[in-house]
């Protein structure tokens, strides 16, 4: 355990996966929990499991893409849960296809959500971090925002994006003792995206999970607990003295 207890941690993309994992894992560490997600009937399954832990839970249902909807639902969960000292951007979407197949509509739904909403979300919470000079967020980012890979074009480029802002955030808002931070999943299974992506691969003629495991050097695909116990440590006093990085959990897939 890392020693969360009594601090409050909102999720973005919370009612399933690897979101869902992380709010557990909060949870578990003692936090309250403040779910947003588009899914209603996802994120009230997941405040059920975070009440399970015996911790508070609430919920805010809308977009992360959508200002209006960010702002309400900051402000909802602020108002039930108090001021929050974690933030986790793990809501996205992911739409694999070959370049000159990928539509302008497509390209614009997953900046949208990947990038802009990172954006949004940020802005709605970080003034309450400047002004207790306190708080940790975590970023979603990907390998294959360190690496661009053939069919993820759009989501290669808000993924890039995202470990960019993550550091310009970082570097402004280290003087208010705020720590911003990126993880870089690898291969994950055990998610809605990941089923829908694996479809998409399906039909592209691409390899399939098991095959593309067999690149990896750990031999196995992740899981969400993999990504949640990262999050949890940079969430923690433990990395008290990081910020500005993109850290891997790739099982050695990408290694820089």
């Amino acid at each position: 355990m890392y020693g969360l207890q009594g601090r409050v941690a909102i999720v973005t993309g919370a009612g399933s996966g690897i979101g869902r994992a992380i709010a557990l894992r909060m949870a578990r560490e003692g936090c309250g929990v403040g779910i947003f997600d588009r899914d209603e009937a996802g994120a009230r399954e997941t405040a059920a499991l975070v009440r399970g832990e015996g911790v508070p839970a609430a919920i805010a249902i809308g977009g992360v893409e959508q200002r209006q909807e960010v702002e309400r639902g900051m402000a909802a969960l602020t108002a039930e849960l108090g001021e929050v000292g974690i933030l986790v951007n793990n809501a996205g979407i992911l739409r694999t296809a070959p370049f000159l197949d990928t539509s302008a509509a497509t390209w614009r739904d997953t900046l949208a959500v990947n990038l802009d909403g990172v954006f949004h979300v940020c802005q709605a919470v970080l003034p309450q971090m400047v002004a207790r000079q306190r708080g940790v967020i975590v970023n979603m980012s990907s390998w294959t925002g360190k690496k661009g890979v053939p069919n993820h074009s759009a989501y290669s480029a808000s993924k890039f994006a995202v470990i960019g802002l993550t550091q310009s955030i970082a570097g402004e808002m280290a003087a208010h003792g705020i720590r911003v931070n990126a993880i870089c999943p690898g291969i994950i299974v055990d998610t809605q995206m990941r089923v829908e992506a694996e479809e998409l691969n399906r039909r592209q003629g691409l390899p399939d999970v098991e095959e593309r495991a067999k690149s990896i050097p750990l031999r196995r695909p992740g899981y969400p607990a993999d990504i949640a116990r990262v999050v949890a440590f940079l969430a923690s006093d433990e990395a008290d003295y990081m910020t500005g990085q993109a850290v891997n959990i790739t099982g050695g897939l990408w290694m820089t």
